[in-house]
């Protein structure tokens, strides 16, 4: 029987590091332009797990989970998102741009605008600093262009 060797953080996962802490989320389409608050740890640097909680715009109490981590093997970010508004789990398989300071995750979901139909999403992650990021999601048009349609900014509490 052989021995495993355990994963390493390689380069990559310094991005997914940078995410680390506790951060106040605003957007104006999360509900009544409450608050949210995220909270991401770090799996001995290899997985990352960012817990969100908020209002819903119908004033519910929701909560979303997101996972990211870097698959060497493949050379791309590997994920998941799920949140207790929906069913569906999205799986993402993304890049990092040549500047390093974004992160887009490629997914496949259901269609918002036609019900019954699946759609490709774009969504991205952009540190304009340490203690700031942005989370955009979009939709990709019959012409291969993306329409962004979300927007979140972020801002580090510790």
């Amino acid at each position: 029987m052989s021995t495993m060797e355990m994963a390493k953080p390689q380069a990559q996962h310094d991005f997914l590091q940078k995410m680390v802490g506790t951060w106040e989320v605003n957007a104006a389409d999360m509900g009544n332009g409450e608050v949210w608050t995220e909270t991401c740890r770090s799996l001995n640097g290899i997985w990352f797990v960012a817990e969100g909680n908020g209002n819903m715009p119908g004033g519910e109490r929701a909560t979303t989970v997101l996972t990211l981590g870097y698959d060497p093997a493949n050379g791309r970010y590997v994920g998941t998102w799920f949140g207790t508004m929906m069913h569906h789990l999205w799986v993402y398989d993304g890049e990092l741009s040549e500047d390093g300071n974004t992160l887009s995750l490629y997914t496949t979901g259901p269609d918002f605008a036609q019900q019954g139909k699946l759609c490709d999403y774009r969504e991205q992650i952009t540190f304009t600093d340490h203690d700031h990021r942005t989370f955009t999601s979009s939709a990709k048009q019959p012409d291969g262009s993306w329409k962004q349609f979300m927007q979140a900014n972020y801002t580090r509490k510790q």
